[in-house]
């Protein structure tokens, strides 16, 4: 026997249906961007004399600030006020951009990253934090600047606390173009990585 389905049955599951929303979106109806800012890591490998065993290294994403938790770029006007930049749209939120900053600067200096998403041995240590600034300050109208600040922790392979410290990087900007601004942001996230690389470096010796 065939199962037969009321009509009143059939509309009232389409109407709830509907109520739900679509089930799968793909894409969306925004106007696609000109251009989507990224961030490179600068860093290349310097004269470092290879180590017996190099030390190793998970580079945990920094936990963003709410300001962060997005693909925008956060302008600080006022003490109490945040907007954000028109046009300037990041390729990836920026805290996952700048962890790769923050490892390819790592790998630079001598030391193996493990990828905390794959299947891998214990590391040596973990470099977890916050990215808590990464954005452009106009609160001096007269000289606009982009800050990087960075929150991190340095832990044992056992999990016990070796050091914390915050690296913070300023950048002039001379203009508030979104291309401007982030070559800015680049600059200063490469200054913040290099000096957190150095800073692990030093803690395994």
């Amino acid at each position: 026997m065939r199962a037969r389905t009321s009509a009143p049955f059939l509309l009232a599951t389409l109407v709830l249906l509907a109520s739900c929303g679509p089930l799968v979106q793909i894409g969306g109806n925004d106007t696609p961007p000109a251009s989507l800012l990224t961030l490179r890591a600068t860093a290349t490998p310097g004269a470092i004399a290879p180590a017996a065993k190099p030390a190793t290294v998970m580079v945990v994403v920094p936990a963003a600030a709410g300001a962060l938790q997005t693909l925008r770029v956060p302008v600080t006007v006022s003490e109490v006020e945040l907007q954000y930049l028109v046009g300037a749209t990041w390729s990836e939120q920026p805290n996952r951009l700048f962890r790769r900053v923050l490892a390819d600067t790592i790998v630079a200096r001598g030391l193996i990253v493990i990828d905390p998403r794959g299947p891998s041995p214990r590391a040596d240590m973990t470099l977890s934090g916050t990215l808590a600034d990464f954005g452009l300050d106009v609160r001096v109208a007269a000289n606009p600047q982009v800050n990087v600040r960075y929150d991190a922790v340095l832990n044992s392979s056992t999990g016990t606390l070796i050091a914390a410290r915050r690296f913070e990087a300023s950048a002039p900007v001379a203009s508030k173009s979104p291309a401007v601004v982030g070559a800015a942001l680049n600059d200063a996230a490469n200054r913040v990585a290099g000096e957190v690389a150095d800073w692990v470096a030093a803690a395994k010796k």
